[in-house]
């Protein structure tokens, strides 16, 4: 089974020239297949102020209401993704940047909650396996921006490190999948303030100990969650760590392993 390494990278690394231009370098020297998945940065919420609509946050998710909505895919689908792409391309990474619309790629549904209403945020249905193995097969590198659809032309907001682990368990029965996490931090730290406190390797009874001493700080939660999901149907191995070591992150020498027992 030919090995696949699906990358998820960041939002603090898109809003850095210098650390996204290290990261594309790295990333475009990776042998093997791969799929990149994005996020979008402040970018959204500058050009939202810029147009004067209201964004309201809940619990440090975006409300997304149909003005969002098109801010976020000119955003997320539009710049950021070709900007990627284009840059990937200088490389001599050949780059085709998606959204989940796109290919009928990712199907998704619009979130429902008892008692807050996300607006057009979307939870993933759906992969669609065929169309991102076609692109691989063939030695095109998917850049996938984190907007999904229902299916019925309506348009969705989804979480970048959900779409990441949904597209890993979903290849995860054609190749010998590796999900990495990078972003800016060193890995899972035990302080966040140093970042020589790495975890090298959280197993899921790890995890609950050090959630319930509240070690873990609130905003990795559902990334843990995520990682701790993926491995569970059928990922082979999910790393969590700095962009810029993106070379030894893929080797398993730097960032946190998350394992199960």
């Amino acid at each position: 089974m030919d090995k696949l390494s699906v990358i998820k990278i960041g939002g603090n690394i898109i809003d850095d020239e210098a650390k996204l231009n290290l990261f594309l370098k790295n990333f475009a020297a990776i042998t093997g297949k791969k799929i990149l998945i994005h996020g979008g940065g402040k970018l959204a919420t500058q050009l939202a102020a810029q147009l004067n609509i209201q964004q309201q946050m809940v619990d440090g998710r975006r409300i997304t209401d149909a003005e969002t909505l098109k801010v976020v895919t000119m955003v997320y689908a539009g710049a950021i993704n070709k900007n990627i792409v284009a840059r990937l391309q200088s490389e001599k990474c050949n780059a085709i940047g998606i959204s989940g619309a796109d290919g009928n790629a990712i199907i998704a549904h619009k979130r429902k909650y008892e008692t807050i209403d996300y607006g057009f945020v979307g939870d993933v249905d759906r992969v669609n396996t065929s169309f991102l193995q076609s692109l691989i097969e063939n030695n095109i590198c998917p850049i996938v921006a984190p907007i999904t659809h229902d299916g019925k032309g309506q348009l969705l907001n989804t979480n970048a490190d959900t779409i990441a682990q949904e597209i890993a368990k979903a290849l995860s029965n054609q190749y010998e999948v590796s999900l990495i996490y990078s972003f800016e931090k060193a890995g899972v730290l035990l302080d966040t303030e140093k970042e020589d406190s790495v975890i090298s390797v959280l197993t899921p009874g790890k995890y609950e100990e050090l959630k319930a001493a509240g070690k873990i700080f609130a905003g990795m939660i559902p990334k843990l969650d995520n990682a701790f999901a993926a491995l569970q149907q059928g990922v082979n191995k999910v790393i969590i760590g700095q962009a810029e070591n993106l070379a030894t992150l893929i080797s398993g020498k730097s960032g946190t392993s998350i394992k199960n027992e």
